[in-house]
């Protein structure tokens, strides 16, 4: 496989729009319902596939009717998912995700099986085998804070592996001990929040514009000197931040008609990791992962938009 992806395996429940939640037995009706594969691994590795890359997925769910769709979803992609771990007994993780009008999109979780994931579950000999690995939720895959995994990733970036890191909470205790996978990645792309909760001794990030980045670089400079290669912070629509040993550069997010902003994150994953197995730089990876994201935002749910390498490439001409 190109690529493999460990971590969080979630299905998404979406509605849209959602103007608010009706009282007591009330009705609303909505344009659009759908269920997808999501989660920092799992809908990383959707979009990964739609990029053109083989997929390889590992992580943990239950033996519930959701992980059965999940498997059924990630299969009909084209992710290969049968190293995933099903736990007798627990549920598969999952989110309702009442979109809102404006694309934003609060939420209701449970995170299910994604919390017991150990080295254990993972295919050590499939990792060795892949060019690239992507680690999506370490915030809250607590069993893979573990220092014989950190030994596998060191192993992995010495034989010339491509390792990035996602996080999905906004939690600063989960994020303070995601910080120890710092050293042992090449890149960790946090969003801007993530990234000031990481690294607490830098200011909070304001609410946009120039300060907005600023804020960032702080945060990014900080968690830089804590390992990895690269420091890239999504803005949402203020772009993204790609802070290296060589400085930091903001990359423009791409306009478009936002319909859900669910998955994006994930999306730009997708995007600057296939730029990277490309052959490309930092700075022209993180400009396909800014494609990407713009691609998933145009749809509802975090597999939407994207249809391949060529049509989300277009949109930077």
């Amino acid at each position: 496989m190109t690529v493999a992806t460990v971590g969080v395996h979630i299905v998404d429940i979406l509605a849209r729009p959602v103007e608010h939640i009706p009282e007591g037995q009330d009705t609303v009706l909505v344009d659009q319902i759908r269920m997808t594969a999501a989660g920092s691994a799992a809908g990383t590795a959707v979009d990964l596939v739609k990029l053109g890359n083989d997929v390889v997925t590992m992580g943990a769910i239950g033996d519930d009717e959701l992980g059965g769709f999940l498997l059924t979803v990630l299969g009909r992609h084209g992710v290969d998912a049968s190293r995933l771990v099903r736990r007798a007994g627990e549920q598969t993780a999952a989110s309702i995700l009442p979109i809102r009008p404006d694309g934003g999109r609060p939420s209701f979780h449970v995170p299910g099986a994604n919390l017991g994931v150990t080295l254990a579950d993972l295919d050590a000999a499939a990792l060795r085998g892949a060019r690239a690995v992507h680690l999506g939720g370490m915030d809250v895959t607590f069993g893979l804070g573990d220092p014989a995994f950190f030994a596998l990733l060191d192993e992995l970036r010495a034989s010339g592996t491509i390792v990035t890191m996602d996080l999905l909470s906004e939690l600063p205790d989960l994020l303070g001990m995601a910080r120890a996978f710092l050293p042992h990645v090449d890149y960790v792309l946090p969003n801007e929040t993530q990234a000031a909760l990481m690294a607490p001794a830098t200011e909070e990030p304001r609410p946009a514009g120039d300060a907005t980045v600023a804020a960032a670089e702080r945060a990014a400079r900080a968690l830089l000197a804590e390992g990895p290669r690269g420091v890239i912070v999504t803005l949402g629509a203020e772009g993204s931040l790609v802070v290296t040993a060589d400085g930091a550069r903001h990359v423009p997010a791409i306009k478009t008609e936002v319909v859900d902003t669910t998955g994006c994150g994930d999306a730009y994953c997708a995007g600057f990791l296939t730029g990277l197995l490309h052959g490309h730089d930092v700075m022209t990876a993180a400009t396909w992962g800014t494609a990407a994201a713009a691609r998933v935002a145009t749809g509802l749910g975090s597999d939407a938009g994207i249809t391949g390498l060529d049509s989300t490439l277009a949109l930077l001409d």
